[in-house]
């Protein structure tokens, strides 16, 4: 019981567990502590460890962007190599197609070279024949002569030859005067004959299209609707027709512009159709657009199988009576290009029946001699050699084909046909009122007739006439002699050629006159 109640004891105890607790909250503390910094360093090391795994993909990222970046590059680099090659390979197109026409050219001129050789081989032959007569009965002459009068050979020889040259001069002066005024007079009077006769069996009327066209609208407030909010309306005309729409202070009216006729009037159309609709939005106009290409190449067809029909030309190709219809909105010099077709064809066919040809065959060399003209604007080359190229690849015969080919002086005519076909188109171009020309274009082509025959040594003056058709010109007759005006008029002729551009033919009329005075005193 002491013991028990001894109070150090208690003290002692006390303190022992004191101590001994608290070594053990330490310990805890110390545990807690080290749990603590382990946790905090897994969680920095996941944290590194995610951080980590972030960079390497935004490197990889980063990496995968230059490699795209440096293939993009290599890409265009590329494409633009193929569109260099391309058109690499489309000129070397054009030039092979320009070496291959200039070979089939050249086939044509050997060709011809050859056919006028063998004429003057056969002409030379003859020639050495009649050469051999004509040694044999001189010859005989001679004899004759040296035998009759006593003469010496020498002296018959010279005598002979003087009488058969006079006498050879003579004949041949007047048979080739003879002959010459004869074929002039013939010539000249069948020929007007039948220009005359032509030309008064048929008359035609044109429609007089220019590279613009005017739509009009029912009010002013319409160009507004047409441009739309912030010109999309528009914009999507131009882009869907490829025509240049031109809104003006006209007054209740648009302007079409555009030098294709087929894209012009196609936007004509469509833009008559918006209007009328009044739903004016790009998704309509595409569609418009679209329905009215549709009909149009309808229309051009059916205006093809018309032009055909109506000149009796049957087993025509449906591509060439395609092209027909394109030339229904093609246009030359003002004048529409299928009425010009048409109208040549009937000229050719009423000539040829005078001359006793074939007249299908000249009406259908007539009718398609312009087909050319409806792709010359996306094809290069004269569209004369383009319509031969043509009418040859759908099937056309040989002489139709090369009439075409030779109605520009592209080739040499051969034929009656050939000659037929030149002869109408100047016809049907240069008769008045065919073709629309500028007043001052007109002006001026006159002043450049008349200043080039100015220009030439013993011209006093010179006159243009007869719508620029006639060109007289007055020579000094002291400068100029009879035998001068015939190469005066020709070598004008050759510089009106090589000058000016006109349709048809311009005549050169050189005058020259002695006049002489005296006044009685």
């Amino acid at each position: 019981m002491d013991f028990i109640n001894h109070p150090f004891l208690f003290a002692g105890i006390g303190l022992v567990a004191g101590v001994f607790f608290g070594f053990l909250l330490r310990r805890i503390i110390v545990e807690g502590n080290q749990k603590n910094i382990q946790t905090q360093s897994r969680h920095i090391i996941e944290n590194a460890i995610v951080e980590a795994d972030q960079h390497k993909k935004e490197a990889l990222l980063q990496s995968k962007e230059a490699a795209y970046k440096v293939k993009q590059a290599l890409e265009d680099e590329l494409n633009a190599e193929r569109d260099d090659l391309k058109d690499e390979q489309r000129q070397l197109k054009r030039k092979r197609d320009s070496l291959k026409r200039e070979w089939d050219s050249f086939d044509r001129k050997q060709t011809d070279l050859l056919t006028k050789e063998q004429r003057m081989q056969g002409v030379e032959s003859d020639w050495q024949e009649k050469h051999k007569e004509i040694d044999v009965l001189v010859s005989q002459k001679r004899y004759e002569l040296a035998k009759i009068a006593g003469l010496s050979q020498d002296e018959a020889k010279k005598l002979l030859m003087e009488s058969l040259e006079s006498e050879a001069r003579m004949d041949a002066a007047k048979k080739l005067a003879r002959i010459e005024n004869e074929m002039k007079l013939e010539a000249d009077r069948k020929g007007k004959n039948i220009l005359a006769l032509a030309i008064s069996r048929y008359a035609g009327d044109y429609v007089a299209d220019r590279t613009v066209s005017m739509v009009p609208l029912p009010s002013d407030e319409m160009k507004g609707r047409i441009i739309g909010r912030e010109g999309r309306n528009i914009r999507a005309i131009e882009a869907a027709t490829g025509i240049d729409i031109i809104i003006d202070d006209t007054p209740e009216a648009v302007i079409l512009s555009g030098f294709n006729p087929v894209r012009r009037e196609v936007a004509r159309q469509a833009l008559l159709q918006l209007i009328g609709d009044g739903r004016i939005h790009p998704g309509r106009i595409e569609e418009v657009v679209e329905k009215v290409t549709k009909e149009l190449e309808l229309t051009m067809r059916e205006a093809g199988e018309q032009a055909t029909f109506d000149v009796g030309a049957h087993g025509v190709h449906m591509e060439i009576i395609k092209l027909l219809g394109r030339l229904k909105y093609r246009t030359s010099y003002g004048q529409n290009v299928l009425q010009h077709s048409l109208e040549v064809s009937f000229l050719c066919g009423i000539m040829a029946s005078e001359l006793g040809v074939d007249v299908k065959l000249a009406k259908r060399a007539g009718l398609l001699h312009d087909i050319g003209k409806a792709v010359d604007h996306e094809v290069e080359g004269s569209h004369a050699v383009i319509g031969r190229d043509l009418a040859k690849k759908y099937g056309e015969c040989d002489e139709v084909v090369y009439a075409i080919g030779a109605h520009h002086e592209d080739q040499p005519p051969l034929s009656v046909i050939d000659v037929l076909v030149q002869s109408a188109d100047a016809l049907s171009g240069a008769r008045p009122g065919a073709r629309k020309e500028m007043l001052q274009s007109y002006v001026k082509r006159l002043e450049d007739l008349e200043a080039i025959a100015n220009d030439f040594p013993g011209v006093e003056k010179s006159y243009a006439i007869q719508a620029g058709r006639d060109l007289r010109i007055i020579v000094d007759s002291n400068k100029i002699k009879d035998e001068d005006a015939t190469i005066l008029s020709q070598d004008i002729a050759r510089s009106i050629e090589d000058k000016l551009t006109y349709p048809g033919q311009i005549r050169v009329t050189v005058i020259r006159e002695t006049r002489v005075v005296e006044y009685a005193k």
